[in-house]
This record gives C-alpha cells, sequence and structure tokens, in this order.
C-alpha cells in the first residue's frame, strides 16, 4: 500500500518523524525484537515505521508482509461477523443466550464466604448483549478470580487442538462469577458469541469469516492457520511465560516478569499455526498490519470497503457507542481500573471523556489491543486510524500509547 504525503492529510512529517526514534528505545534494550506501525487519515497511510527483526534467528527484519498472533484483537472481528447476523434478523441482542445454546440454561453463580464455596441460581440469564459488552459472569483464564482458577483446573484454552464447540461446553459448565449485568469482568465471553455464531449460521467459524468478512474485504493474510508458504512471515514472539499456558495466572503472569528471562516461545499448545481445529473467539487470528488496516478502514467507512459492503452505517454506530451504565465505569482489570474514560460497546472500548483517558484522542474513537503488544484504534471525529504491532507477551510497558500519543501531536490540520 502506497503512503501518502503527510502534509496533504493534515499531518506534519516532522512530527511524525518522531515516532521511530521514540519506539526504537524498546528494540534497543531487549524488550521487544520488532515494531510494525501504521498511521492513515481520510482512508490513505501517511505513516509507517518498520523497526526491528521478524525472525531473530536469521535477522529478517520486520516487513509489511509480516504476520502477527494478534490475540485479543480477533475479538472485534468476531463481533463484526456476528453482527451480519443480528442485520439479518437472526437473533436479538437482548435474548438469553440459553435460547440459542441450552448447555447455557440453568446457571449458577459461585459465592464465596471464607472457605466455603457456594453455588446459587442466577437473578436472570445471560443475554447474548452481555457476551458483547462482558458483563455475563464469566472470566479468563489468566485472571486472580476464583473461577478464572476453576477454568485453570480444568485446562480451559491451553490445549488448541480441542474444538471451539468442546471449549465453550466446558465454560457452560462452570458456575459465573457473578449475575449477568452486574459487572464489567473480562472474558471468555467472545469465545462464546464465536460458537453462537456457528450455531446460527450453521458455518464453521473459519468459514464464515473468510467467506463474510476476509474476502469481501481483500484481507488475504489473515486466518486461523498459516499457509506453508507463508509461514516464514511469521513474526517471533517472546514474553516471560505463555499467557495461556497450563496453571498460569495473574500471580504466575506477574511473577514471570522478574524471575523468568524474555525469551522464544514456543506456542503450539495454545496458539498454533497449523492446527486445523483452532479456531476461537478471544483471540487465534494470524493477520498482517496491513489486513488489520483494511477491517479497521471499514469500521471508519460505515461498513464499506472499495465498493464491498459487510455492515450497514447504523450497526458499524450500534457496536461503537458505551453499552455499559455509568456504575459499571470505569473499568478494568483485576479491580485496577485499565481504561478511565472510556466505555463499552459491542466488543471495542470507546472514549468518552477524553479527559479521563490520559491519553490524546476524540470523544468516539474506539478500539482494543492484544495480549501481545497489538493495539490499534478508529478516531471516527478526526478519520484516523492507527495501529500497532508487535509481539511480546508477559510485558507491562505501554508502547503502544508512546505511538498514540506521538500520532496526535503530529495532527497539525
Amino acid at each position: 500500500m502506497d503512503v501518502y504525503e503527510p502534509e496533504k492529510l493534515g499531518f506534519c512529517h516532522q512530527r511524525l518523524n518522531r515516532i521511530e526514534p521514540r519506539l526504537n528505545t524498546y528494540i534497543d534494550n531487549g524488550d521487544i525484537a520488532g515494531i510494525s506501525t501504521l498511521v492513515a487519515r481520510r482512508g490513505q497511510i501517511v505513516h509507517r515505521s518498520l523497526i526491528g527483526l521478524m525472525n531473530t534467528k536469521v535477522d529478517t527484519p520486520i516487513s509489511t508482509n509480516a504476520i502477527f498472533r494478534v490475540y485479543s484483537m480477533t475479538k472485534p472481528i468476531i463481533c463484526t461477523a456476528l453482527m451480519m447476523l443480528h442485520e439479518e434478523g437472526r437473533f436479538h441482542l437482548d435474548q438469553p443466550l440459553s435460547q440459542y445454546m441450552p448447555q447455557f440454561t440453568n446457571q449458577k453463580v459461585l459465592e464465596i464466604d471464607g472457605d466455603k464455596e457456594k453455588l446459587v441460581p442466577v437473578q436472570r440469564e445471560i443475554s447474548i448483549k452481555d457476551l458483547f459488552t462482558h458483563t455475563s459472569g464469566l472470566s479468563y483464564t489468566f485472571l486472580a478470580d476464583a473461577v478464572a482458577k476453576k477454568y485453570r483446573a480444568s485446562g480451559l484454552l491451553t490445549d488448541a487442538s480441542v474444538s471451539l464447540s468442546d471449549t465453550v461446553q466446558s465454560i457452560a459448565d462452570h458456575p459465573l462469577l457473578f449475575h449477568p449485568g452486574e459487572r464489567w469482568h473480562y472474558s471468555v465471553s467472545i469465545d462464546v458469541l464465536a460458537h453462537l455464531l456457528e450455531v446460527i449460521s450453521n458455518c464453521p467459524l473459519s468459514d464464515f469469516l473468510q467467506d463474510r468478512v476476509f474476502e469481501p474485504l481483500g484481507m488475504d493474510q489473515s486466518g486461523f492457520k498459516v499457509e506453508t508458504a507463508q509461514t516464514s512471515n511469521i513474526v517471533d514472539i517472546f514474553g516471560n511465560i505463555d499467557l495461556l499456558g497450563k496453571d498460569v495466572g495473574f500471580d504466575e503472569l506477574i511473577s514471570a516478569t522478574t524471575t523468568e528471562p524474555n525469551k522464544l516461545l514456543d506456542l503450539t499448545n495454545t496458539y498454533p499455526y497449523d492446527n486445523p481445529n483452532h479456531a476461537r473467539g478471544g483471540h487465534g487470528l494470524f493477520m498482517t498490519i496491513d489486513d488489520y488496516f483494511r477491517f479497521a478502514q471499514m469500521l471508519l467507512n460505515g461498513g464499506e470497503l472499495d465498493g464491498n459492503r459487510v455492515l450497514g452505517r447504523k450497526t458499524v454506530e450500534l457496536m461503537n457507542c458505551n453499552h455499559l451504565p455509568l456504575t459499571l465505569l470505569p473499568f478494568g482489570l483485576n479491580d485496577l481500573v485499565m481504561w478511565p474514560g472510556y466505555g463499552f460497546g459491542l466488543g471495542s472500548r470507546v472514549c468518552i471523556d477524553p479527559a479521563q483517558t490520559n491519553l490524546t484522542g476524540s470523544v468516539g474513537e474506539f478500539g482494543w489491543a492484544g495480549a501481545a503488544k497489538t493495539y490499534y484504534w478508529v478516531d471516527p471525529r478526526e478519520k484516523i486510524i492507527g495501529i500497532f504491532m508487535s509481539q511480546r507477551l508477559s510485558y507491562f510497558q505501554v508502547p503502544e500509547r508512546d505511538f498514540q500519543a506521538l500520532v496526535y501531536q503530529a495532527l497539525v490540520d
């Protein structure tokens, strides 16, 4: 894809040139092996950075062909795909999940009193919207709560050869952490939505995404598998520990940052590139930065790209407005507020108060991030897209925030 003259799109090229020196510090200190970034406005790319290596064994420089494990940046794509079925009248957001997936009937909530556990009936069933907004009562394997601990004990998400349907059945077999709608809590909800898509469409997730999302949008390097001819473009992934590894919870993640070296990781069991069963909703996709740009540009365009419409404009607007009541804000992980000033839409954060975010941006900016330091945002007000791609797990610095600040300081018109 061509890079256009920044000044014609309201950016100062001298200020954009501040991006690479800052991001290079993360390469130079050994924290991250390679970084790829992209900045676009009004549909045209105004800046790219390609820094460091994608294959450290043979010193292959990172390129525009680099393929990344995008982890939770899979989620907005799954939510987009499911909303196509919503447009067809195949489900309603307020419907109980159990109407389509009876394994979620008669769910129980785990209550703990001292060292005693008790299961109580849910006050209401999980709705489909609860899954989109992470208010379902489900949890995630790497979090610190009691349900997350039970997920880990069952091996949830540790074996990529387990089918999506079996994974979701295991989720349904566990209790909820809280009554649906009571709070925001990051979770495997989008994995459940991914299987809901399969149930409603009667189509495997990977086939649906290929036919309804990737092919229409020209995203020809995206999927749960990487073709043999392209495996050399998969970026090495580093970290102190595998986020989805067996018995890895939040305490283990924190401990590993000081007790384990930053090393090249083998994700054969949890995030393989060649396992036919590995289709998930919360993670799992492999993508290039240009493919993710095409997806993000479709959203910025109101559901259309290059004459191919995948969503209606009002559906995109519905997805990217705040759906959380003020009583559930601000939200974060493990009781840590991580997204002040943001609400949550149908699968993505959405900015409702820039002053509280401590970031430059605009009201209505939306996006999400992935565990291996991937990050994107779409700013409808300024018509800007920013994408940051790297591959570093168990890393708590925020180079993506540096990148966002550097993009906006270069905007002069």
